[in-house]
């Protein structure tokens, strides 16, 4: 599959990451960009005592709600040789998936360690089947600027 310009997954993440970058610094005196690629967090929150490492993950609306990836596709994992996929979760590496979504131009932070190790799904609008239990409902995990 070829990209053109916008939709190369580099232009994407970029994107997403300048998103979640703005939005953290609404709230956050200061946050932190490690230098290099393939690092397992892409931003990192100086909260005066602590440190928290943000992943940024594109979400996309689906079926109600905002679906992201919660793991990491490559071919470069060393005992692959670049033959098939090799998938990897944040779990311990990262702190907080900082979820941008272009289709409502909103920004989640959602805990790694509360989701699964493939997707997640922030529920937006209620489920056809009226289900409230074990619902991630996407307001709860909307960062806000204050004020």
């Amino acid at each position: 599959m070829a990209y053109v310009g916008d939709d190369h997954p580099v232009a994407v993440g970029d994107r997403t990451t300048a998103m979640v970058l703005a939005r953290l610094l609404a709230v956050y005196p200061m946050v932190l960009r490690p230098f290099g690629e393939n690092q397992r967090y892409d931003l990192l929150i100086d909260d005066r005592d602590r440190f928290i490492r943000v992943q940024c993950k594109t979400g996309r609306l689906r079926r109600g709600g905002v679906l992201f990836k919660t793991c990491s596709f490559s071919y470069h994992h060393p005992s692959n040789q670049g033959t098939k996929h090799y998938q990897q979760d944040y779990r311990g590496e990262a702190d907080l998936f900082g979820v941008y979504c272009p289709d409502n131009d909103r920004v989640y932070l959602v805990p790694v360690d509360e989701v699964g190790i493939r997707t997640c799904f922030l529920r937006i609008d209620p489920a056809k089947n009226a289900q409230l239990k074990k619902v991630r409902w996407a307001e709860d995990y909307e960062l806000r600027s204050p004020g």
